[in-house]
């Protein structure tokens, strides 16, 4: 099966689950612009200092929108935690006809998930990362809809992501 263009692929999943590894690694394998909400949310508060909500979101939605009329495929990294924003990211797409993949990261090993979230280091200038409570604590609805899910517990990112690439019917190239 060849990439569709003018697809979005939008990742959902809690902090340290393996999430944004996972997209990046889909956008750059297919050439598709990749949204990360954390980095354009710390972009609003480092330029504009205030409290960011649902800002992030919504610029990212634009964006989305944008390329995707443009023939860009698109994934859209975001933690996705309710119901409305998974409903918003849906609706870029279908708005216009088009198609979208859900795609929730998660780490069954509860341990596993705490140590990722105690030893990561932030990529992000400036953006602080939540500790394991906060995680734990986090408001996360129950999933209504269809979607993919990636167990990352006890796999590799290579192992991951080629569960990923089978879900989503996309060859793999040798050594990829």
């Amino acid at each position: 099966m060849s990439v569709e263009e003018n697809h979005l692929y939008i990742f959902s999943g809690l902090p340290g689950t393996g999430k944004t590894t996972l997209a990046s690694a889909l956008a750059n394998y297919i050439g598709a612009v990749f949204l990360r909400i954390d980095t354009i949310e710390q972009g609003i508060r480092d330029l504009c200092d205030f409290k960011v909500e649902g800002e992030g979101y919504r610029l990212s939605y634009r964006i989305a929108a944008d390329n995707l009329e443009l023939g860009n495929n698109v994934v859209a990294d975001s933690c996705n935690p309710i119901e409305l924003t998974r409903q918003e990211w849906q609706e870029v797409a279908s708005s216009k006809r088009l198609h979208y993949t859900n795609i929730e990261v998660i780490c069954s090993d509860k341990e596993e998930h705490k140590k990722r979230i105690e030893e990561r280091e932030c990529d992000i200038p400036g953006m602080g990362l939540p500790s394991w409570k906060e995680v734990e604590e986090r408001e996360y609805d129950p999933w209504l809809g269809d979607r993919i899910v990636i167990d990352t517990a006890k796999k590799s990112v290579n192992e991951s992501f080629s569960e990923l690439m089978t879900k989503l019917n996309m060859p793999r190239n040798n050594g990829n």
